[in-house]
């Protein structure tokens, strides 16, 4: 898993500090969330886009390893 939290908190001049404070948890978990080391209940991902003004899909990057396959 890929995020953008990192990005998205830069536009905000947002520490991980004041991050993890707003969403309730500690600055740690947020370094995990953007090393893509952390699988974030579906709760926290949400508390994290509505902290940065975003939403899921756009701050977390699922890599499944298939590739879509399109039929035309």
């Amino acid at each position: 898993m890929r995020t953008r939290i990192k990005e998205f908190r830069a536009r905000f001049d947002m520490t991980q500090a004041d991050l993890a404070l707003k969403v309730g948890v500690r600055r740690e978990t947020v370094v995990f969330l953007e090393k893509g080391k952390y699988n974030p209940s579906l709760k926290l991902a949400h508390d994290v886009a509505v902290a940065l003004g975003s939403t899921i899909e756009e701050l977390f990057l699922w890599d499944d390893g298939s590739k879509e396959v399109r039929e035309d």
